[in-house]
């Protein structure tokens, strides 16, 4: 087993030239594994990311969540693509995520050649077995337009295969409990996860539907469909344009959410945001509303629980995305295609939770369900009374909001 070793102080200079470096390592003909382990000082302020670059390709990242994987053509970490070891410069890629004021020294090691145990494999494989399909509770029907039906689902969700704590089996048991028809995976800056989806949406009876959280720390993007791995070391606007080269669909995330919130500049804007996200926990707070509105109404907007650990704002599931899709979509395996054709088409309406108010568009109707004594906000601004618990009015074009007589908001829909 040959060793590749580095060991460096790294500075906020290093950060400021870039914050992703990336350390070559000589892959040989028939190489049998890479085992790389980053060894990190135990020190307030230090937060660094792992990924590997293949001589042929984007292999896997684990982000802060590890500092150790192993890649062999048979089997991989989490987070990372098995296959063969072509030949080649391959790479290590830190991010410089947070370094305090006068840096800090990280050690690099890579083993090429036999990998006797693939660190977090097992325990992953262990977790998924041991996880049984739930009983899902009653579906919610809505009124939908002559043609279609409304599905509900979440499009953000982390696993093991990025800084989730579990796989995505329970994140699957728990769409199910939740009563969603729809779920996107969406780890961070990784498509590794992408081919457990299929399985696990026969066993669950679930639409898993293919997402990469592109992450860097000037804002998160979700890439939808299943097209491969977005480059998050490139300028923003390349997302937009090669997801779209590729048919998948892209999201802005979580806007105003924390030091994560969207600062990238943009030429052209994607056709979704998530405008509901778990982080907005005081809906009488107009910020998401108001960021949509000057960012353009054009904007579909989608929810995301962002679910990683218990801990999380809001379960899977909440808020929760509705979905007008093609009636004759059966199969999780269909829905979730339909599901993405329904985003394409900006046909979504948000509600707060599975059961809660909502307004939907049916034909040439807005209904607004279980929502009496609140008010219909049009795209002009005119507010129209709710008195009844399934109230209907007109549907001019354009997107309208549900909100309480206190100004909480409760449902939106395009």
């Amino acid at each position: 087993m040959a060793l590749t070793s580095y060991k460096r102080r790294w500075t906020l200079d290093d950060r400021a030239e870039s914050v992703w470096h990336s350390l070559p390592v000589d892959i040989p003909a028939d190489c049998p594994g890479l085992l790389v382990t980053l060894t990190i000082p135990a020190i307030d302020g230090v937060v660094i990311d792992l990924g590997c670059e293949g001589a042929g390709g984007w292999r896997g990242w684990s982000g802060g969540a590890r500092q150790t994987f192993a890649i062999t053509p048979t089997a991989a970490t989490p987070g990372y693509l098995a296959g063969d070891l072509e030949p080649g410069t391959w790479w290590i890629v830190l991010g410089l995520h947070r370094l305090p004021a006068d840096g800090a020294e990280l050690f690099v090691e890579a083993h090429t050649g036999p990998v006797p145990t693939i660190p977090g494999l097992t325990s992953y494989a262990d977790a998924t077995a041991a996880i049984a399909v739930p009983e899902r509770p009653p579906r919610r029907t809505l009124p939908a337009t002559s043609g279609l039906k409304w599905i509900a689902g979440d499009f953000h969700a982390h696993s093991l295969h990025s800084d989730g704590a579990t796989p995505i089996a329970n994140l699957a048991a728990m769409g199910v409990a939740a009563g969603l028809d729809v779920l996107a995976i969406t780890d961070h800056n990784t498509v590794a996860h992408h081919l457990e989806l299929p399985g696990l949406t026969e066993r669950f009876g679930l639409g898993l539907i293919p997402g990469q959280e592109v992450t860097t720390d000037t804002g998160h993007a979700n890439a939808f469909g299943d097209i491969g791995p977005i480059d998050f070391r490139r300028p923003a606007d390349t997302w937009v344009s090669e997801v779209a080269r590729r048919g998948g669909l892209l999201s802005i995330n979580h806007p105003l959410s924390g030091d994560c919130a969207w600062r990238h500049p943009l030429a052209e804007h994607p056709p979704l945001a998530e405008i509901w996200h778990s982080s907005w926990l005081d809906h009488r707070w107009g910020g998401p509303i108001t960021w949509w509105q000057a960012w353009g109404l054009e904007t579909t907007p989608i929810g995301g629980s962002d679910w990683h650990n218990p801990t999380s704002p809001t379960p899977i599931g909440t808020p929760t995305t509705w979905l007008a899709v093609d009636a004759t979509a059966e199969t999780p395996a269909e829905l979730a295609a339909a599901a993405l054709q329904a985003l394409a088409a900006g046909r979504t309406a948000v509600s707060t939770s599975y059961q809660a108010p909502i307004l939907v568009r049916a034909d040439d109707e807005l209904i607004a369900l279980d929502a009496p004594n609140t008010l219909v906000l049009t795209p002009d601004g005119t507010r129209h009374p709710v008195t009844s618990p399934t109230h209907r009015l007109p549907a001019p074009p354009g997107p309208h909001t549900l909100v309480t007589h206190d100004g909480r908001f409760l449902s939106s829909c395009t």
